[in-house]
């Protein structure tokens, strides 16, 4: 059994547009082409995500973790809005020591978040896309693009902020979950796939960097692939 984690009722119902409707924090199993699946809606945030995390990942069968959804790209030029991507790493910039001039050691406090086998994690933590997806028996399309994914607290609204984010921790996009699920998925030794879609240049408030609907579309469309027979 698969868990697939959305942050919000929307972006699941996007994915998944003939399943049950699946409310925050409820998990509903779903057969979908051979593949058993527990669907979830966390909520947004870190919190919320690392909460309902934890909790399914002790259920017994369970094979691996999906984690989709939209997210922001710090360069649209690279990563144009609709386009659907997969992580190979996760930051979360506010974990550490923050100094007066907004930089953040992630070792500044002296305690790690942990440890994945006998690796230390402190703000950062790889995953395995391609390997762990073909575990799940899952397919990752080739128009999926190859991203590092910034995992934050609140959503950046500056472009200033937002350039110190892309060269801080060589982001690419930028989502408030990612982290969270990966981390507990890795803790707990299962499979984890992270795959988003474009809806918005981080950093801007203009309406024309802006195309949640475009986004939530192709999360639909991207799905289908991921889980196709």
């Amino acid at each position: 059994m698969i868990i697939v984690a959305t942050a919000t009722a929307k972006e699941m119902k996007s994915a998944f547009a003939s399943a049950p409707a699946v409310k925050q924090g409820e998990a509903v199993e779903f057969e979908l082409n051979g593949h058993t699946l527990l669907l979830t809606v966390t909520g947004v945030g870190l919190i919320n995500a690392a909460m309902v995390a934890g909790r399914l990942l002790d259920r017994p069968g369970v094979t691996g973790m999906v984690n989709l959804g939209i997210a922001g790209a710090y360069n649209v030029g690279a990563y144009p809005l609709g386009t659907a991507c997969y992580a190979w790493q996760e930051d979360w910039p506010e974990f550490g020591l923050l100094d007066e001039e907004g930089s953040v050691d992630a070792k500044g406090l002296g305690v790690s978040l942990g440890h994945v086998g006998k690796k230390e994690i402190w703000n950062r933590i790889l995953l395995n896309p391609v390997n762990d997806a073909e575990k799940m028996g899952l397919s990752l399309p080739d128009s999926c693009l190859r991203t590092s994914s910034v995992s934050v607290s609140s959503v950046t609204g500056t472009g200033e902020r937002a350039a110190w984010l892309k060269t801080s921790c060589n982001g690419d996009l930028e989502n408030m979950e990612g982290f969270a699920l990966a981390f507990c998925a890795a803790q707990k030794g299962v499979p984890f796939l992270e795959v988003r879609t474009v809806s918005n240049l981080v950093g801007s408030r203009e309406k024309e960097d802006w195309d949640l609907n475009g986004a939530l579309g192709k999360l639909g469309d991207i799905t289908a692939e991921i889980f196709k027979g």
